[in-house]
């Protein structure tokens, strides 16, 4: 924990940059980033069942590519619109 004090007849701007330095050299906003992004890893068991809806999806797409239902150059990664399946 930082704690920085206003010292007597100190400006606000100096004292702003006095506390903004203290903290960057504590270490504090790199520690609050590293937990702030930091995304649990998955069980075994989600892992294999995201894995298998990949593979159902994958299939069901190149069904309804070879039925013609949908064209095989369309982008559907970024679209809005989804696609029938």
């Amino acid at each position: 924990m930082v704690e920085v004090k206003r010292r007597q007849n100190e400006g606000v701007e100096s004292f702003l940059r006095r506390f903004s330095r203290r903290v960057q050299q504590s270490g504090v906003l790199i520690q609050a980033r590293k937990i702030r992004f930091h995304s649990r890893k998955k069980n075994r068991r989600k892992r294999r069942e995201e894995a298998k809806r990949r593979n159902e999806l994958m299939k069901e797409r190149e069904r309804l590519i070879k039925l013609g239902e949908i064209d095989e150059m369309a982008d559907t990664s970024n679209s809005r619109r989804r696609s029938r399946y």
